[in-house]
């Protein structure tokens, strides 16, 4: 890593989730959300853990934020409780979560750290859901409502959003296995939701752009690195099929404006393909000023005659491993960046998340985490080649900023580079931290 040279104007940054750092769940007017309802049903989270505390970053963003100036962190990246500002996911606008976003937005300005904010990660109000949630093609006009207002409050100071984060994630792991809110387990639901996610997008971007607001807009997908088990013809097109499901549905419309044909015809022979109007495709095509990209992992696929609709089996096989027994793989990342460029467009590109959880222990106020380091300096130097060959990558956001409330895994993953007692919402910096701090001190000396 000491001979790489970033570009001068890239962003180093962190990144977090209202829902998984903020806590005071009943605080300041905010409104119930699925995961609210979800991690509060007995069963559904490890541990049995909720995000009522959390972080109580709602609480202690101030001295957060200390601790990113301290890691000279150029950017952080968030999202916004959708329920704290429309506590009924419409209608009434809840003025003390716009106070809470504002204040936060100042503090990061003041700390010179750019804000970049997340408009929906996964915490739906639950009152949408109760109407259907993104079932309901009504929401895709309740959330361009929704980033209408945030742009209109925010965006004399906000200049980088991204409207959905993960949207394959909220779709199939929220609405076809149901093991994420809202607990929904249909495929026919997870299609037409993820459908709507991408036209809710669309709107959004098209509400910025008409909103004279300086910047840029975008989204975050979650692109899987999906490799055959074996060249065996039927793992190759297994292959096909698994990246088409959790990749190409949501790439192709963005950049083609047109669902990827052999996953949408493998929809439609089993009645579950999503309802698509007339010009939904259009609007969707080319709705982003650059991309996000969340990268952990690679999968090796085997064609499997009985396993669902999709008749593959991906498992993480070769290692080494991190605590959630995700495949560290690298060079997966460096095929994502190359192949946007090489297969869609070279359109800006920001990776918005990549990190990894590993078995952390406190000793002396501190963890020697080696292998988060030794992960990060491999995914950076993929990142490096990728800028070296053309690729347009403009900023890199660690996964995460402090340990967190981890969905259906509660507490028991660590992904932060700062730990969090959570009985005592203290904080220490692991040797991760020291590290970032220093790389990032290191790059800005290379570059002026």
């Amino acid at each position: 890593m000491a001979n790489i040279i970033f570009p001068s104007n890239f962003l180093w940054g962190a990144a977090t989730a209202a829902y998984q750092i903020e806590g005071a769940v009943n605080s300041g007017g905010r409104g119930a959300s699925i995961w609210d309802t979800f991690s509060n049903t007995p069963g559904k989270i490890d541990n049995n853990d909720t995000g009522d505390v959390a972080c109580d970053h709602y609480n202690r963003y101030i001295s957060d934020i200390e601790h990113m100036k301290a890691l000279g962190l150029q950017s952080y990246r968030t999202s916004i409780a959708w329920s704290r500002i429309f506590p009924e996911g419409k209608g009434q606008v809840n003025q003390a979560g716009l106070d809470f976003y504002d204040r936060l937005t100042d503090k990061l300005l003041e700390a010179s750290i750019k804000p970049v904010y997340t408009l929906f990660h996964w915490d739906l109000p639950q009152k949408l859901q109760d109407l259907g949630g993104f079932n309901n093609r009504d929401l895709i006009y309740y959330f361009r409502d929704y980033a209408q207002l945030m742009f209109e409050k925010l965006g004399d100071r906000v200049n980088l959003w991204i409207t959905h984060n993960e949207p394959a994630v909220y779709s199939h792991n929220g609405h076809i296995w149901g093991n994420h809110a809202p607990g929904i387990a249909d495929w026919k639901t997870g299609i037409q939701v993820s459908h709507h996610l991408l036209l809710s997008h669309a709107l959004a971007v098209e509400a910025f752009r008409q909103s004279g607001k300086p910047g840029d807009i975008g989204i975050t997908l979650n692109l899987t690195y999906f490799e055959p088990a074996s060249d065996t013809p039927a793992d190759q097109a297994a292959t096909i099929r698994q990246d088409g499901f959790g990749n190409r549905w949501f790439l192709d419309p963005l950049f083609k404006g047109a669902y990827p044909a052999d996953i949408l015809a493998l929809y439609e022979s089993h009645n579950i393909a999503p309802d698509v109007m007339a010009d939904d495709l259009a609007r969707i095509k080319n709705s982003l000023d650059f991309l996000g990209i969340n990268y952990y992992f690679r999968f090796a696929v085997s064609h499997k005659e009985n396993d669902g609709l999709l008749k593959t089996y991906a498992r993480a096989v070769v290692g080494p491993f991190t605590a959630m027994g995700w495949e560290i793989n690298p060079y997966g990342l460096y095929h994502f960046l190359t192949r946007i460029k090489s297969e869609y467009a070279n359109i800006p590109i920001y990776i918005t998340e990549n990190g990894a959880a590993f078995d952390d222990v406190l000793v002396n106020n501190t963890v020697q985490d080696d292998r988060r380091i030794d992960y990060l300096e491999k995914h950076f130097a993929a990142t490096a080649q990728a800028i070296a060959e053309g690729v347009d990558v403009r900023g890199y956001y660690v996964w995460s900023l402090l340990d967190n409330f981890e969905w259906s895994f509660g507490y028991s993953k660590r992904f932060g580079i700062i730990y969090v007692d959570y009985e005592t919402q203290q904080r220490y910096w692991k040797q991760s931290a020291y590290w970032y701090r220093d790389f990032i001190t290191a790059q800005k000396n290379k570059s002026s």
